[in-house]
């Protein structure tokens, strides 16, 4: 069930919250008869009653207000959401659409991989071009393995078609069972000794 959903049921149950207790208030003061309270025994007690539910009833009618305008900026959110997705490569698209990449709901041009903690594929629209971020805080290998054969066919797919590379694009981040970056002169060398 989506914040969207959730959001519309609970927006519901307010209203329907409100119409009940809009229904208590009109017949309790029907039970009055019309008759001047201001000179009878619990009149003051009968208005105090009234005047609590009145303010209940204004206290329902904000929430259900707040509560519209998180539908509104939930249904903005999705737009931006839709928005963003069809500004992006087929290739990306595809894996969104499967489930594979993950779309981040307030920064929509940041992705995750599906079961991978922490790293994140990173679209820029400006450049055109596919990077990567906090790949070195993943610790297991097989997340490793994983996010780096989702990178790895948009890096080729993407950025090799383009010819460009972004600040934190890598041409390949997983290699002979390696785990380099070919921007790592150091770790170059390191793996080039005898």
């Amino acid at each position: 069930m989506s914040r969207l959903d959730i959001l519309k049921a609970s927006l519901e149950k307010k209203q329907a919250k409100f119409n009940r207790k809009l229904n208590e208030y009109f017949s309790d003061v029907k039970s009055a008869n019309g008759q001047p309270l201001n000179d009878k025994r619990n009149g003051y007690s009968t208005m105090k009653h009234w005047d609590r539910q009145n303010d209940t009833l204004s206290k329902i009618q904000k929430e259900i207000e707040k509560t519209q305008t998180a539908i509104e900026r939930e249904e903005s959110r999705i737009r931006c959401i839709d928005r963003n997705r069809s500004s992006m490569p087929e290739e990306i698209q595809k894996l969104i659409n499967d489930g594979t990449l993950k779309q981040w709901g307030r920064y929509p041009h940041i992705m995750f991989v599906e079961g991978v903690d922490k790293a994140r594929i990173i679209w820029d629209d400006r450049k055109k071009v596919v990077m990567h971020k906090f790949v070195s805080s993943i610790a297991d290998t097989e997340q490793r393995k994983k996010f780096a054969r989702v990178y790895n066919s948009l890096n080729a797919s993407i950025n090799e078609e383009t010819g460009k590379q972004g600040k934190n694009s890598r041409k390949t981040l997983w290699k002979d069972k390696n785990w380099k970056t070919a921007g790592s002169s150091r770790l170059q060398k390191n793996l080039n000794m005898p």
